[in-house]
């Protein structure tokens, strides 16, 4: 009986070790999957940080101080204004644990809201609280109606304006040669000192007058079979006259022709005061840009309802307009008694903008 009893008791043990193992095990199965659950369930979160492109072409992140977020939902947001590379944001969203993606550059991150931050949010007519829900854009400001969309165009206008120059640069050289190197640079010593004066009293108080370039040079005579030997030397000296005078510019190469200058190695005129002429340039470029994309707007059945964005490409500063020197060394040749005749036309101002805007159309 006792072996008996004792056997019941042992059973009895056994049993309960057993039933309490399995409630154990059940206990444990339940923390795990309560905790797996609570891995599960997504919480709101807020990320502040800049917007940068993935690797792979398409995709955005949230760069923060604390970690890479991949937009899951990037495209909702594409067509703000603000959304572009560099700019600082505040997102609000979920984690979602459960995305695998080909872009794994950060955590996987379903926005609910976006809207740009700091100094961009200033300047970006765009920058507005911009919400998504059932797959949908909603914008804080005025909204597309239903059953039309919003297209970006970018366009880019060109305009070029004429104008009169205020400015004249003369270069006028003397030139001597001697077979000896002391007497070709004396005398062109003595007669760019003429031209000098003369050219000074000819262009007005106002006129600037220096000295371009100067060089003493030795001319060879060349025989087969020999060493090259010098013959003469020449001297060259030339100096460059800037007027507002455009009048004096004839009677300039005038009297440096009289004074000893054989030689006018370039005129041209030029605009130093060109504010003016380039604002209106810039304005007609705009002006054909606009234009443009009101164009694009009609031709796409829309209308435009927004400049985004505008930048100029380019303007080009007046085109000096240059006379032929060559003709002016004849001119200096035949010592005509007709003053020379000088027109100094007109200038080319060119401008260039890219313009970006938003064209409301029918879906």
């Amino acid at each position: 009986m006792r072996k008996s009893l004792f056997g019941i008791r042992v059973v009895t043990a056994l049993s309960s070790r057993v039933v309490t193992t399995r409630v154990a095990a059940v206990a444990l199965a339940v923390a795990f999957a309560s905790q797996a659950a609570a891995q599960t369930t997504t919480k709101e979160l807020t990320v502040v940080g800049r917007l940068t492109p993935t690797v792979e072409a398409g995709g955005w992140l949230i760069v923060a101080d604390y970690g890479k977020y991949l937009i899951l939902n990037a495209r909702a947001y594409q067509g703000e204004a603000w959304f572009r590379e560099g700019s600082a944001v505040e997102a609000t969203g979920e984690v979602r644990q459960d995305v695998m993606t080909a872009q794994m550059e950060g955590v996987p991150f379903q926005v609910r809201s976006m809207r740009a931050r700091g100094r961009g949010a200033a300047r970006d007519t765009g920058a507005r609280d911009v919400e998504t829900r059932n797959g949908g854009t909603q914008t804080g400001g005025a909204a597309a109606p239903a059953g039309r969309g919003v297209t970006r165009v970018v366009v880019e206008g060109d305009a070029t304006v004429q104008a009169q120059p205020d400015t004249a640069i003369l270069t006028v050289a003397v030139v001597t040669q001697n077979a000896s190197a002391s007497e070709a640079q004396a005398e062109n010593a003595s007669k760019t000192d003429a031209v000098v004066r003369a050219v000074k009293a000819a262009a007005g108080p106002g006129a600037e007058v220096k000295t371009s370039g100067y060089s003493l040079q030795p001319q060879y005579a060349y025989k087969e079979g020999a060493p090259p030997t010098i013959t003469s030397y020449v001297a060259r000296n030339s100096v460059t006259v800037t007027t507002g005078e455009l009048s004096r510019v004839g009677a300039s190469i005038d009297a440096a022709s009289r004074a000893g200058a054989n030689s006018v190695d370039g005129l041209s005129f030029t605009l130093r005061r060109d504010e003016q002429a380039r604002a209106h340039a810039l304005a007609e470029a705009t002006r054909e840009a606009v234009s443009k994309a009101r164009v694009i707007a009609d031709t796409l059945g829309g209308r435009l309802t927004r400049i985004v964005e505008v930048q100029e490409a380019g303007a080009a500063r007046p085109i000096p307009l240059y006379e032929n020197a060559a003709a002016g060394r004849a001119t200096m040749a035949s010592q005509a008694a007709t003053p020379t005749p000088i027109e100094s036309g007109s200038l080319e101002i060119r401008a260039q903008v890219q313009l970006v805007a938003e064209v409301e159309t029918k879906e």
